[in-house]
């Protein structure tokens, strides 16, 4: 983050785009979950000052939308300060300006239980289902594999597992769309095959796969492992024959019949998460 009187030694383009940049950076340490390096750290005022004079500096921006200086100057006329709102319509009126669109990974999230042994606000445990993995094979997307992560955690698996084809979780696309999820969600790259050598003979595993039993009605493992396939091919061959506990499929309706991966994984966690819990 920037100090707010050197933003005006930036051009108009340059300064518009560091402030939206720093007001998501800001939007994350508020909700957080602020990535590594980009947390909030100026001793000299508490957060919420700094937030309120970098919405002073956009205020002062000509291109900014009548109705959006309408809004930010009745949040800084309140108290308390909403800073986190303030954050949000600043960010997005930038992103009009400069005609960029907000990505997916912008998205809002419920902020987490911190415990009380818990420091600076740093999840340090999490819960979830027991023996309840996800591998990922040969996802060739880093967005999408961050994305991945993010539903995986949300949803209470323990492990998610990357398979040797997949694209990297280091990736700056991966982590950006993890949300930070890549460091509380135990992950680690390895093959299906060496991964089943450690568990019991009969662990479930079943694959996401077209041509399955439908979501609806397959029968979902209290614990086991869930195989989802690349973009572009699925899930392999070899890996099908290795889901000795079945495939469930998602029926769909549309002419495309298509869902990305990231979406049809967050559909079949929360089946799965479902069925666990009744």
């Amino acid at each position: 983050m920037i100090e707010p009187n050197k933003l005006w030694q930036l051009d108009g383009g340059q300064r518009r785009r560091k402030l939206a940049l720093t007001f998501g950076a800001l939007e994350r340490d508020i909700a957080g979950i602020a990535e590594k390096g980009h947390e909030y750290s100026f001793p000299s005022m508490k957060r919420e000052e700094y937030t309120k004079k970098v919405v002073q500096v956009l205020l002062k921006d000509p291109a900014l939308p009548t109705e959006d200086k309408n809004h930010l100057e009745e949040l800084l006329s309140q108290n308390p300060f909403d800073e986190l709102r303030a954050c949000n319509i600043g960010r997005n009126a930038l992103l009009k300006i400069l005609g960029t669109f907000p990505a997916e990974w912008d998205l809002i999230i419920a902020p987490h239980k911190i415990s009380e042994e818990a420091k600076n606000g740093i999840i340090t445990e999490r819960d979830f289902y027991p023996e309840l993995y996800v591998y990922a094979e040969d996802i060739r997307s880093p967005f999408n594999l961050g994305s991945i992560f993010r539903t995986a955690e949300a949803f209470g698996a323990e492990k998610v597992f990357l398979s040797p084809g997949c694209t990297d979780a280091n990736h700056p696309r991966a982590v950006r769309s993890a949300m930070g999820c890549d460091e509380v969600l135990s992950w680690e790259r390895k093959s299906l095959t060496e991964i089943l050598e450690t568990l019991p003979e009969d662990f479930p595993v079943f694959a996401l796969e077209t041509g399955g039993t439908d979501i609806r009605k397959f029968d979902f493992p209290k614990k086991g492992i869930v195989i989802i396939g690349s973009e572009e091919l699925g899930v392999s061959p070899e890996a099908l024959t290795l889901a000795k506990s079945g495939t469930v499929t998602i029926p769909m309706t549309g002419i495309k019949a298509s869902l990305n991966v990231g979406v049809a994984f967050g559909i079949l966690m929360e089946r799965w998460t479902s069925s666990i819990s009744e």
